[in-house]
């Protein structure tokens, strides 16, 4: 029997398109270190214009890109930074805001929404008189989509509203804005809208729109100015880079408008699934492309073993624990991967033949 490819272990597996390919292949393109590649300036200037800020940069991954917002917010040593404890920053990113840094990561218990208590957030910013003692605040950042939490969306609202406070006690707002466009299209608000607030925003181009490789720093000309002097002793100064800068700006032409669909197909795949004996999905918390499906006690199989049996079938899925896999849709996800998927779950768990080819 053929069966169907389906890759769900996230949205960074996605393959250039041949619209991509070609743009990389006749990307225009000059010394970037030196500042003169036309291609990346035109992707950079792009970004700063759709996310409503000043200037922006191009940078490697998302990882490098929230490092060195961190670092440029924290200049100074022993800095702290107030952060989600479920945050990608805190959790993922190899600890390199204290080992690179020197910056102490204050963290904030994550509400299964993503947010973080405004009351709390307040409560963990340092007092200035105790500066002998403690580390000096000098950053809140927050994440959106929150990863972690199921690719929760966090609302103009809310930020705003710590925007507002970060600014009454002097501090900055960093976002870490890996999906912020998931999270724009699913609130169906404008993406400079939704990070107003902010002084700074990491966008990763490699995950929900498709691009092969990278991500774009935005913030204020001389914000940018800092974060350029840091890619570089960072080792992310790249000569010709354009050859991305030219994927990327395909991804944000072509792709930003198929969200909506991925959100979708995730919305019928996590209902699908949630029907499955032994299985539960909490339908509704999935507002953009993450699913975290848990085994119940009473399912005849675990998240281990399912995730073997599908891979046999051609599903790659994300392993979260012995009882929870992480699923993510991204554009090169269809419909009908959607149901051949359902049915390979119900196979899976219940041992019963697949129906119509699935």
């Amino acid at each position: 029997m053929v069966f169907q490819f389906v890759d769900l272990r996230s949205d960074t597996v996605t393959k250039p398109t041949e619209s991509m390919r070609a743009a990389m292949a006749a990307a225009e393109v000059d010394d970037d270190v030196l500042v003169n590649d036309p291609t990346a300036f035109r992707l950079e200037s792009e970004m700063a214009r759709i996310m409503g800020k000043e200037a922006a940069l191009f940078v490697p991954s998302g990882t490098m890109g929230n490092l060195i917002s961190v670092l440029v917010h924290c200049e100074t040593r022993g800095s702290e930074v107030i952060l989600g404890d479920n945050s990608h920053i805190h959790i993922y990113e190899n600890g390199g805001i204290s080992t690179i840094g020197g910056v102490h990561p204050r963290t904030v218990r994550n509400n299964p929404d993503g947010t973080m208590d405004i009351g709390l957030i307040e409560a963990a910013i340092r007092d200035p008189r105790g500066e002998l003692l403690y580390p000096t605040t000098k950053l809140i950042c927050l994440e959106n989509t929150q990863a972690n939490c199921g690719g929760r969306c966090l609302s103009v609202d809310y930020t705003d509203k710590v925007g507002e406070l970060a600014k009454k006690h002097g501090l900055n707002l960093h976002i870490d804005g890996a999906r912020i466009f998931n999270a724009a299209t699913a609130l169906k608000v404008p993406v400079d809208r939704l990070v107003r607030a902010a002084d700074s925003v990491s966008v990763c181009l490699s995950k929900g729109i498709g691009a092969p490789v990278g991500s774009v720093i935005v913030g204020s000309s001389d914000f940018i100015s800092k974060a350029r002097r840091l890619r570089k002793t960072l080792g992310g100064g790249m000569r010709q880079v354009g050859v991305l800068c030219a994927a990327a700006l395909v991804a944000v032409q072509e792709n930003i408008s198929k969200l909506e669909e991925d959100h979708r197909n995730a919305r019928a795949l996590a209902e699908g699934l949630d029907q499955i004996k032994g299985l539960k999905v909490n339908v509704a918390s999935v507002e953009t492309n993450i699913i975290y499906v848990d085994f119940l006690k009473d399912s005849n199989s675990t998240a281990e073993k399912t995730s073997k049996k599908l891979k046999e079938q051609g599903i790659l899925l994300m392993l979260e624990s012995s009882n929870r896999i992480r699923l993510v849709l991204h554009h090169q996800v269809s419909a009908s991967d959607v149901q051949y998927t359902i049915s390979c779950f119900k196979s899976a768990l219940t041992g019963a033949p697949e129906k119509n080819g699935f």
